[in-house]
């Protein structure tokens, strides 16, 4: 179902909730099974863990093999320049393996800065009460309740508004603050309809009572922080000339010592 196109009303139903939002009970069960709302790391790995990786990959380990082949051809014919290929490999292995990592450190950096952009409370109404809730413990069906200065903390759809303006810049790059109202529209996509506030993005003006849909990483700010993961799984230009490198290295390598032993 996509939530941000659906009335108020059918999502009220689809989310079994109502303007008056959650009891604490219904809340406590829908987050053991929806989970916190927070942006959560894909894969945790130690420091260590992610730099020997780098180094033990499959064409590390070739070309690991070849520097040992060069070094080895050099000690039986000295004199061949051996010995400075298999350092020419290393050194390869060495730029290769520190470029790897500190592009996942960079991944990695700018998920603490979108961590960051979130709120750390918001108001929410439980029991029919307007509660001060630490964001984590929100879930799909919650009533928030926003005011100018307010990060929004999870994807929510407007039920009340009056004169909110958002700041959209950390979602869309939109440097211009942007209306929402609580009349239905009827764009398709989520991120240009004047209904809906997105996790990330922040209230300049007005005030707002929303309907929580989307949490963690459900959210449009959650994918975001999910691309943002997996970035360093696409190979630069620079990375894919490095393994190309790496490959006619290992091939003159062997060639080489094949060459010598005979």
């Amino acid at each position: 179902m996509s939530s941000h196109r659906q009335t108020i009303e059918k999502l009220y139903a689809h989310l079994n909730s109502c303007a008056q939002g959650l009891t604490q009970a219904e809340a406590v069960l829908r987050r053991s099974r929806h989970g916190d709302n927070r942006i959560e790391k894909i894969a945790e790995q130690s420091f260590a863990s992610r730099l020997f990786k780098e180094f033990t990959h499959f064409f590390a380990l070739i070309l690991w093999l070849a520097a040992s082949l060069a070094f080895i051809a050099e000690w039986r014919n000295p004199g061949q320049g051996m010995a400075a290929l298999g350092y020419a490999i290393l050194g390869v292995i060495l730029i290769n393996g520190l470029f790897s990592f500190w592009q996942e450190y960079r991944a990695e950096k700018a998920l603490s800065a979108l961590r960051n952009l979130l709120p750390s409370h918001t108001t929410a109404l439980r029991d029919g009460k307007a509660v001060q809730l630490s964001v984590v413990e929100l879930v799909p069906g919650d009533v928030v309740l926003l005011a100018a200065g307010d990060d929004v903390p999870a994807d929510c759809r407007l039920i009340e508004a009056f004169g909110v303006r958002v700041n959209t810049t950390n979602l869309t790059g939109e440097s211009k603050p942007m209306a929402r109202h609580s009349a239905e529209t009827h764009e398709m996509q989520a991120a240009s309809r004047r209904d809906i506030l997105h996790a990330g993005t922040s209230l300049i003006s007005g005030e707002a009572k929303a309907l929580v849909y989307a949490t963690g990483m459900h959210t449009e700010f959650g994918n975001i922080a999910r691309l943002t993961q997996a970035a360093h799984e696409t190979q630069s230009p620079l990375q894919k000339e490095i393994l190309h490198l790496s490959r006619l290295i290992a091939l003159f390598s062997l060639g080489s010592f094949r060459k010598s032993c005979w």
